[in-house]
């Protein structure tokens, strides 16, 4: 029986050279190039790997990486787009939150576990998208089914013959009754449906708590014994559409399958995102309850390094994931990780602190920027909003001031200051339809002014 590779590159990365994919990171994070290059030739170094010959392609191992800068300057942003880019399965998760061995926190184990989730969800969405036209056709015959119950089929007569055919009127009525679920004349009706339960008794959560880990396992191993049980339900039929066209598509992917390439996307394009690492660094042991970061250090080696972490699903080798480490290391340095895992993310790149500059192309360049974010946002109250250039690098000099004075946070002072800048119309706006309103240097001063000044109340407020 042959057998097919899952695919595993869906986004064909061959069409995107290095520069090609700082291009597109460039529509969604300002500045940080050194950065992009590094995880641009990163990605592409996958695609590299995939071309060897297949004796040489296990022994390529990622080039992991280490990013360096203060908080707010892009790091997470890279990591995430670069994985939305890749349609790479994509964790991030904080270092600071795992203990050694899961003693009084998480395994660090559990980072290939949920990524497996959440690769599984990955390829079941695409599964489901290919599927969704089918699944609807089948669910509107059967929410027909439900609305006009078919006629019971005459018994053969005497000797064997077959009955006479029905009347055609049950053909016709169920045309127009489709014909009106299709134009939405039905979505008043109300029909009634079986449908599952999938619920563990209250007792056996409860006494689980706050531990994540175990509810998860209870899940995995008493779901089974409580996910048989139907119950009736009345709902309005485009509800009972939409749960019955859910069920059909269920029905129509193949779910082993399903597995076997969220797995192998794990594998081969698993992309995980360790932040606040600098949090880990260091060999001194803590006393009491807390245990050491070096011992945190040393349950991540082996996943870094590459081992076999078993999931629900079945093994995941992490040999061939990528993992970006990121950290301010304001106190800690890269070397005070323990040089096995220092080893493990042989390219270190540092990110630089955002100027004036910056904050202004933060504001108006990408994609999603904040300025067209608010200006959608008020456009839905008929208001026009619109900065002046100078409106502009005034809210940018307040945030490079707001930063020097208290915490140093980078972008996302940005949102704090849009926030309260912007608070007096996003009260207002549904009583000005109609309304054309200019944010100049002017504005941003006077609606800032006090707080800018007052240090201990910009503290709290920006």
């Amino acid at each position: 029986m042959n057998q097919t590779t899952p695919n595993t590159d869906p986004l064909n990365l061959n069409t995107l050279t290095p520069r090609q994919i700082v291009e597109e990171l460039d529509r969604y994070v300002i500045g940080q190039k050194e950065a992009k290059r590094m995880v641009a030739i990163a990605l592409r170094n996958r695609w590299r790997r995939q071309q060897v010959p297949p004796d040489l392609r296990d022994e390529v191992m990622p080039k992991n990486i280490i990013m360096i800068g203060p908080t707010g300057v892009g790091k997470t942003e890279i990591a995430r787009r670069l994985a939305k880019l890749a349609q790479a399965p994509f964790i991030k998760v904080e270092a600071s939150k795992f203990t050694e061995v899961g003693y009084v926190g998480r395994d660090v184990e559990s980072i290939i576990r949920d990524l497996t989730e959440l690769a599984i969800n990955m390829v079941k969405s695409q599964r489901l998208e290919t599927v969704q036209y089918k699944a609807e056709q089948q669910a509107e015959e059967r929410l027909l089914d439900l609305l006009l119950p078919p006629p019971p089929r005459p018994p053969f007569a005497e000797g064997g013959e077959a009955p006479h055919p029905p009347h055609d009127s049950y053909e016709t009525t169920r045309s127009k009754l489709r014909l009106q679920l299709r134009e939405g004349k039905l979505n008043e009706r109300s029909v009634e449906m079986e449908v599952k339960e999938r619920t563990l008794p209250i007792g056996v959560i409860s006494n689980v708590g706050g531990l994540d880990e175990l509810e998860s396992h209870l899940r995995d191993m008493l779901g089974g014994m409580f996910q048989g049980k139907k119950k009736k339900r009345l709902m309005k039929v485009p509800e009972a559409l939409k749960l019955l066209t859910q069920e059909e598509a269920q029905k129509l992917i193949d779910m082993e399958e399903v597995v076997r390439e969220a797995i192998a996307r794990v594998e081969q394009t698993g992309i995980v995102f360790l932040d606040e690492i600098d949090k880990i660094a260091g060999r001194e042991r803590t006393m009491g309850p807390d245990v050491s970061r070096e011992g945190v250090q040393r349950d991540l080696l082996p996943i870094v390094e590459g081992c076999t972490v078993n999931t629900k699903h079945g093994p995941v080798v992490t040999d061939h994931i990528l993992f970006i480490a990121a950290g301010a290391f304001h106190v800690a340095k890269p070397s005070d990780l323990i040089p096995e895992l220092q080893g493990r993310f042989p390219i270190r790149v540092e990110l630089h602190p955002l100027s004036k500059d910056d904050f202004v192309r933060i504001l108006t360049e990408p994609k999603g920027a904040l300025v067209k974010q608010y200006q959608a946002l008020l456009a839905t109250e008929g208001l026009t909003v619109e900065f002046t250039k100078d409106g502009l690098e005034a809210i940018a000099d307040i945030a490079v001031q707001v930063n020097e004075r208290t915490e140093n946070i980078g972008a996302r002072r940005l949102f704090t200051i849009m926030e309260r800048l912007l608070e007096e119309i996003s009260f207002a706006g549904p009583e000005w339809p109609d309304t054309v309103v200019t944010i100049t240097a002017d504005y941003v001063h006077e609606r800032l002014k006090d707080i800018v000044k007052d240090q201990d109340l910009s503290r709290y407020i920006l």
